[in-house]
């Protein structure tokens, strides 16, 4: 049987573990698996590109598991009532292929890009950062508040949005954190002010420049992680010229990350390298850092088996039947006949 976490179900888990522990556990839980990058079978994720999104397939898998994500990028969808980002997931057995999860990861992804998010920033900001700017105030800008608040210890949030709605939902959801004090920015260049992290989380499919050279300043780590494809930027190129850039895959990123704008042989290095101490990260305080962040599978790979791990824990989800149990492998048109076993699905907890 599968376990089948749907979103309530994820809902459920992630409220009774709490969103900071979710974020720090699995930031740790991605982190561990980046150490374990030479594992993995990787490659960049299969995209089916249209006027209005795109549509994506993630896979990875090491000798153990293997692990894929369904998810789109439609920024119009929210003009629709509809989420721009919305996923879904397996887990399953590499040994049998059989599918030990199917997951919903809309809400997770929200979840594993904070993580990342976090993850990056441990390793290339300044210990001393304390002031964030975040500029997109949409469906994710919550997750990575609070990551960098809850983990890295932001004491002070600038937020910018071109949508006053936005901002709107993104101060009222974080009033239930007193501790982080919030200020609304009237401009990109007024939110970035000052900043020792600035995270871009913006979603239009469109080459362009969000964080312009004359907005950085000396020591800042830049953390773009709005939805990323082919013609879709938010750094100028001299931003990424002027710092020292990390991405996750290096031949996804080039595709689809900022540095597409910039000539093949420009040079990054994989968080993975700094994580295992391989390559250096920030080498001096006034460095500026940039993690091009495009999203990659490991970190899929890595959220669908910690949900899996807590759901089991806290018996939360259902085992359905997603594919045939059988005393006869060799049969299967026996399902075709009347009377024949149907699915079944029973709830866990």
């Amino acid at each position: 049987m599968t376990r089948f976490v749907d979103v309530p179900t994820m809902s459920r888990l992630v409220r009774a573990l709490g969103v900071p522990r979710f974020i720090g556990e699995l930031a740790d839980t991605i982190e561990a698996d980046f150490g374990r990058w030479e594992a993995f079978e990787k490659s960049a994720r299969l995209a089916s590109h249209s006027e209005v999104g795109v549509i994506e397939l993630m896979p990875v898998a090491d000798a153990t598991r293997y692990a894929f994500k369904y998810v789109n990028g439609h920024p119009g969808n929210t003009a629709l009532g509809m989420y721009t980002v919305m996923a879904f997931g397996v887990l399953a057995e590499v040994h049998t292929g059989y599918p030990v999860l199917l997951s919903e990861l809309t809400l997770a992804t929200a979840l594993r890009t904070c993580a990342t998010s976090l993850m990056a920033a441990r390793a290339l900001a300044r210990p001393e950062a304390r002031r964030m700017a975040l500029i997109g105030n949409g469906a994710q800008s919550e997750f990575q508040a609070l990551a960098f608040h809850c983990h890295l210890g932001i004491e002070e949030l600038a937020v910018y949005d071109i949508d006053p709605r936005a901002t709107d939902k993104l101060v009222r959801n974080l009033s239930a954190y007193p501790a982080l004090k919030v200020i609304r920015a009237g401009s990109t260049a007024e939110a970035v002010r000052g900043a020792d992290i600035v995270t871009t989380v913006t979603a239009d499919k469109a080459y362009a420049t969000i964080i312009t050279p004359e907005m950085v300043e000396p020591g800042m780590h830049i953390n773009g992680i709005g939805g990323d494809c082919p013609g879709k930027t938010e750094m100028h190129a001299d931003v990424l010229r002027g710092a020292a850039v990390f991405v996750e895959y290096e031949p996804q990123t080039r595709v689809e990350g900022d540095i597409q704008q910039l000539p093949a042989d420009f040079p990054v290095t994989e968080l993975w390298r700094v994580l295992a101490g391989r390559a250096a990260g920030r080498t001096s305080a006034g460095q500026v850092t940039v993690f091009d962040s495009v999203g990659f599978a490991l970190e899929d790979y890595s959220t669908l088996r910690y949900v899996l791990a807590q759901a089991e824990q806290h018996q939360l989800g259902q085992t359905i039947e997603l594919v045939p149990a059988t005393d006869d492998p060799k049969d299967l048109f026996r399902l075709t006949r009347t009377g024949s076993a149907r699915a079944t699905l029973r709830k866990v907890g």
